[in-house]
Order: structure tokens, then C-alpha cells, then sequence
């Protein structure tokens, strides 16, 4: 996807406050984004449903339905909807909680309009490598483990469940380096697109919920090993 594509992308932008939403709006749309603007959590799941989009801005706090609920419904119709959480909560449980309902990363209010920018950038030119590399190995099985890059299904022993985007590209980026170490820096520069001084421990936080889903030990990984004072490696 090149830049003049992701120009033509189009955003749900999901925001009550008024100010901040008309803001962001103009913004993106400056960007050369199209944008919706939905200002509570009805408004959200209703466009949604009527319409395409290429990626979600989504506040937590809202009129009607949350933000976690919400990511919950987008998650069930569009396993690989790119969705940037907003939120003024600090919580690490919020947080988590975010991430767990479906939220693929997230910015604590007030932040740099120039970083969300970078972030939405990001997001969407990984949607689109993610979507090439799908194509060539759709499926991936180890262990008792397979998963399903396509729609995100997998099976742990009898176990199934459905990964995040952000879950399905970090595998597919351990996979794609297997007995290789992969470093924080790394994965925050290559999957987040982030600068690796910001955040790490969101890098930790998604290998830690890769470990309950893959590991049959979490505390003692087989698949997914921490390498000290250098990062993760990916071994069958």
C-alpha cells in the first residue's frame, strides 16, 4: 500500500467530545483520510455495520456502548479491523482489558496529534503487509497449536479461540524469524511502527497473552522463549 492509498483510506472515528472529535475530523481529513464520525456507541456499531472502513479510532468512554464493547463487535464481524483505542484512563487493567477485547493499540489522552497520525500510518501499511504474507502460508500448525492467519482462528488441543490483528502479526513475524532472536526494538519498529524508546512493555504485555493461548506451561514457554537481556525467539 503506498502512500497515495493510504490517503484513500477510510476511517470510523468513535469520539463525544466535541472539541477533541471536530479536531481529530478535520485533521484526518487533512490527511487526505475519509473520515465518519460517530459521536457515541450506537452511532459507532450502526455505521459500521452499514459501511467499509480500513481502520477504527475508537474513545472508551461513551454514551450508550463503551469502548470495550464496541471493540467487542467489531471484533466478531472483522477479526482484522485495525482499531487505535483513545482513552483517558491510565489503568494498566484498562489497558489490558483493551487489548484483550480486540483494541490493537492505544493512546492515553492528551497526546500529539503528529504521533496519532504516525500510529494510523502505521496501523494501516501493516494491514496491508499482513494481508501479502497471509496469502503465501495461510495456515501455520506446531505443537497442538494451529492457526488460521486468514480469519484468525485457532486451536490449542480442543481449545479455540480468535487472536487480534496486533496477536496474529507478532506470530506471524516470530514465525517468519523462527530461531532467531527477535528483540522489543524490533517488533516495536517492524509490527507497531512505534519509536522503541515508548512503550516496551506493550511488547511484553502481548507476549505474555501469546504464551496463555499457545504454551501448554506459560511460565515455562516451549514455542515462545525469552532470550535475557535481548528479547523473544520463536522454536519448534
Amino acid at each position: 500500500m503506498n502512500d497515495e492509498q493510504l490517503d484513500k483510506s477510510k476511517i470510523l472515528l468513535v469520539e463525544d467530545e466535541e472539541n477533541l472529535a471536530l479536531g481529530l475530523e478535520y485533521n484526518l481529513s487533512e490527511e487526505g483520510y475519509k473520515v465518519t464520525l460517530a459521536r457515541d456507541g450506537k452511532e459507532a456499531i450502526k455505521f459500521f455495520d452499514e459501511s467499509d472502513f480500513d481502520l477504527i479510532v475508537l474513545d472508551i468512554m461513551l454514551p450508550y456502548f463503551n469502548g470495550f464493547e464496541i471493540a467487542k463487535h467489531i471484533r466478531e464481524k472483522h477479526p482484522q479491523m485495525p482499531i487505535l483505542m483513545l482513552t483517558a484512563r491510565t489503568q494498566v487493567e484498562d489497558r489490558v482489558k483493551g487489548l484483550e477485547l480486540g483494541a490493537d493499540d492505544y493512546l492515553t489522552k492528551p497526546f500529539h496529534l503528529k504521533e496519532l497520525l504516525l500510529r494510523i500510518k502505521g496501523m494501516l501499511k501493516r494491514k496491508s503487509w499482513y494481508q501479502k504474507v497471509v496469502i503465501e502460508n495461510p495456515i501455520y500448525r506446531f505443537g497442538i497449536n494451529e492457526i488460521n492467519f486468514e480469519n484468525l482462528k485457532c486451536i490449542s488441543g480442543k481449545k479455540g479461540f480468535q487472536l487480534t490483528s496486533y496477536e496474529a502479526m507478532i506470530m506471524k513475524y516470530l514465525i517468519e524469524n523462527k530461531d532467531k532472536v527477535v528483540t522489543r526494538k524490533e517488533l516495536l519498529e517492524n509490527v507497531w511502527n512505534m519509536n522503541p524508546e515508548i512503550e516496551t512493555r506493550t511488547v511484553d504485555n502481548f507476549i505474555v497473552r501469546l504464551r496463555k493461548y499457545f504454551e501448554v506451561d506459560p511460565s515455562n514457554p516451549q514455542y515462545i522463549v525469552s532470550v535475557r537481556s535481548a528479547g523473544y525467539m520463536f522454536q519448534v
